[in-house]
């Protein structure tokens, strides 16, 4: 263990095997740090947070601030975050809110570019990236492997599925199905991450399948959205993936689905 003679570790605070903690530092008396955790200068941590093994955070970082709501009341809420997560020059993770579940999670793996801010009761998935200065506001839901461009936006009690791309400077109002892609200014669907899920494995047919699923719900004209989705779940019942939007699409929300953007001359 290395803590700079300059860093202030309350006492109570809980520090694993391996961990350091550089120049200027302030770890409050809740925080607890998994083995291996480095902290750059200038970190601060606060709040009942807890960083996994092997994170690494960068300068100027604030981690487990309150929940930035009119009259929150912090007590007994928590800040999660996964092992082996790398967190950049001034990004800001606040912890949950009485008001929400009391917890923002935050998974394994991720990379948080400079400048990122995660807002309070956000359930973020694993091996996600955050390219610079990303918003996220409270209450969002973000899956697995997600990829966000940098300057975008989502706005509360949003929901962007696995696997999916919002693009950078993009605002995200609406709902991102997984595995779609999607930009703008208000953005919309611009169709699917093809090459994410060609990197994750997924087998031809099933890509296939997923575009014609893609197509069908989207762009089809018989029956409404949501008859559109469940139509194409009982057509492709064996493709795990049409399932996962679909049951994505149809699930209870706060927000309504992403619509695609118009098809241009000659687009199928």
């Amino acid at each position: 263990m290395a803590i700079h003679p300059t860093a202030i570790v309350e006492d109570g605070a809980t520090l694993g095997a391996g961990v350091e903690i550089g120049p200027y530092c302030i770890v409050g008396s809740q925080v607890k740090l998994g083995d291996g955790v480095r902290l750059h200068s200038h970190v601060e941590i606060m709040g009942d947070t807890t960083l996994g093994a092997r994170c690494v955070v960068y300068s100027k970082s604030v981690l487990g601030g309150e929940s930035q709501i009119r009259g929150n009341d912090a007590a007994g809420t928590r800040l999660v975050i996964g092992e082996d997560t790398v967190i950049r020059e001034y990004v800001s993770f606040n912890l949950g809110s009485t008001k929400g579940h009391g917890v923002t999670e935050i998974g394994a793996r991720g990379y948080f570019m400079a400048y990122s801010h995660i807002g309070h009761d956000c359930r973020i998935g694993d091996d996600v990236t955050f390219a610079n200065s990303v918003q996220i506001a409270g209450h969002v839901d973000i899956g697995d492997g997600v990829i966000m461009g940098g300057i975008s936006a989502v706005q509360q009690f949003g929901r962007i599925g696995r696997g999916a791309m919002l693009g950078g400077v993009s605002g995200c109002n609406e709902d991102i199905i997984p595995y779609g892609i999607a930009f703008g200014a208000h953005a919309q669907m611009a169709g699917l991450n093809i090459v994410g899920l060609k990197r994750r494995g997924v087998p031809r047919p099933n890509i296939h399948a997923l575009r014609a699923a893609y197509r069908a719900i989207f762009y089809g004209t018989k029956g409404t959205f949501a008859d559109r989705a469940a139509m194409a779940r009982e057509q492709w019942p064996d493709i795990a993936e049409v399932r996962e939007v679909t049951d994505f699409i149809l699930a209870p929300a706060k927000r309504p689905i992403m619509t695609a953007r118009p098809r241009g001359p000659g687009e199928e």
